[in-house]
């Protein structure tokens, strides 16, 4: 496995390299994975047959036109946990014809601060004989337990896991909620947030967050700056970052419930926002230096990109190079990059997350 994944890890790093030659960065640092137990999330679909019934996945023939089942007994690179979970519950759900009916899907959510929660997915209607039963699984394993089913929900403690990440010297708590986006690689998670951390110079001046979803690097940056006013459109977000406030006792941090677009219109003074003024956030009372993006994969719209061209520094994590490609013809007309690094989150996939500094020219 070591073999294969320094192969992937350099025609990545050749790839990374070759596209952004022409914007002449500085070297680019490089932050690996762990090869095996990195993922913190796992979803598989539960196949069942006449006698038997096993986790699965699809794998798709090159052409796309047909699906193979391939029955999966471990995960390698799933985290321990989930490993040693998996068999020890799909035991105890083949011995329970209650659990077992028509179970379609399980969701496992990890942390390194040892938390599980599983999801079991069904194509039928739980009725109140599954959730007792359920709940004794739950408590026999340790775990957090969710049934689902069409418009059915049943949470038996929590609907999330609370994880904790060590950034540079302290450690940070993070609610991480079920059906909502976290990073599923949390080794590279902990150096991506260290480098965006060591990327910001500590200022009394104000950071702006866009796109902050459950605070994940709102929480470490804020130590660098005066005030953070972070924006997330997606109302768990928004939940899970203010309880993620509140269990790290940080006091400089306000979460603007807007979408970028929305924020670039009330920076602008174009539209006013209720939102804004019931929160009692004033916008205009910031002294922003830097502004701080991680977009999703279709990068950042035109006006977002003329707001922050008008900022000291951007720190910019990318999930998509292609994306980020695009994006920095616009900045660079304005800036210079300072630092250029590459996180594998990951392995064994094409896919790359990319951070940028850039400063003001």
């Amino acid at each position: 496995m070591t073999s294969s994944y320094q192969q992937q890890l350099a025609a990545k790093i050749e790839r990374i390299r070759t596209q952004f030659a022409e914007f002449n960065p500085p070297e680019l640092e490089v932050f690996e994975s762990p090869e095996q137990n990195f993922r913190m999330r796992a979803e598989f679909r539960i196949w069942h047959t006449e006698d038997d019934m096993f986790y699965a996945m699809f794998e798709r023939s090159e052409d796309g036109t047909e699906k193979k089942v391939v029955r999966i007994d471990e995960f390698p690179i799933a985290h321990q946990s989930i490993n040693q979970l998996m068999p020890v519950l799909l035991k105890q759900l083949k011995s329970n014809p209650i659990l077992e009916k028509r179970l379609f899907e399980v969701h496992f959510l990890a942390t390194l601060s040892g938390e599980v929660l599983v999801s079991l997915i069904y194509h039928r209607k739980l009725d109140e004989e599954w959730e007792p039963v359920a709940k004794q699984l739950a408590d026999k394993l340790n775990i957090k337990l969710i049934g689902r089913s069409r418009g059915q929900k049943f949470v038996l403690s929590d609907e999330f896991v609370v994880e904790e990440l060590q950034v540079l010297d302290r450690t940070f708590k993070y609610k991480q909620i079920e059906s909502s986006f976290t990073q599923p690689n949390a080794h590279v998670c902990q150096k991506m947030l260290e480098w965006a951390c060591n990327a910001a110079e500590t200022t009394q001046k104000d950071l702006l967050e866009l796109y902050c979803g459950n605070g994940n690097f709102t929480l470490p940056l804020s130590l660098k700056f005066n005030r953070v006013l972070a924006t997330e459109l997606a109302k768990p977000s928004v939940y899970a970052a203010q309880w993620n406030i509140e269990q790290n006792h940080i006091d400089n941090i306000q979460v603007a419930r807007l979408s970028a677009e929305d924020f670039t219109q009330a920076y602008n003074g174009i539209r006013e926002f209720r939102r804004l003024q019931e929160a009692e956030i004033d916008i205009q009372s910031y002294d922003f230096e830097t502004v701080f993006v991680d977009p999703p994969r279709a990068g950042i719209d035109d006006d977002t990109l003329k707001l922050l061209q008008g900022f000291e520094q951007i720190i910019y994590i990318s999930c998509n190079p292609d994306t980020l490609h695009d994006n920095l013809k616009t900045l660079l007309q304005t800036h210079k990059i300072q630092k250029f690094a590459m996180f594998d989150q990951f392995p064994y996939t094409h896919h790359v997350e990319s951070g940028v500094l850039l400063k003001k020219i």
